[in-house]
């Protein structure tokens, strides 16, 4: 990931809904959600959650896929990841013991089971 996307991705998490989106689509799964689940749950209107939606698709945080009528939302699990390497990519300086505990966490970040609740 270069400094411009990062910039795009931050930019899009700084905005609380599309934060809680990311989340709600993270513990959500492989299988996503429609928009209007998604909606439903970050009790925002369709309209509303579908601009979102397309900002966090823009900045690569998010996939779309269609199903039948419906358009399903899944996070975006590599560009997440890529964003935490971005982070992460000059942390150690000669020292890993200083990034051992954030590398350990971001490891064991695989998508939550379905069912799964946001904290």
């Amino acid at each position: 990931m270069d400094e411009r996307q990062a910039l795009m991705s931050f930019a899009a998490l700084s905005q609380e809904t599309r934060l809680y989106i990311v989340r709600i689509l993270v513990v959500a799964g492989p299988g996503g959600m429609a928009a209007g689940a998604v909606a439903e749950r970050a009790k925002v209107s369709p309209s509303n959650v579908s601009f979102h939606l397309k900002e966090l698709e823009r900045a690569g945080l998010i996939n779309q896929k269609r199903e039948s009528r419906s358009i399903i939302y899944t996070a975006n699990y590599d560009g997440l990841g890529a964003l935490v390497r971005f982070l992460m990519e000059d942390c150690c300086v000669g020292h890993p013991e200083i990034c051992a505990p954030a590398a350990e966490v971001a490891a064991c970040c695989l998508p939550a089971p379905e069912g799964t609740r946001v904290v």
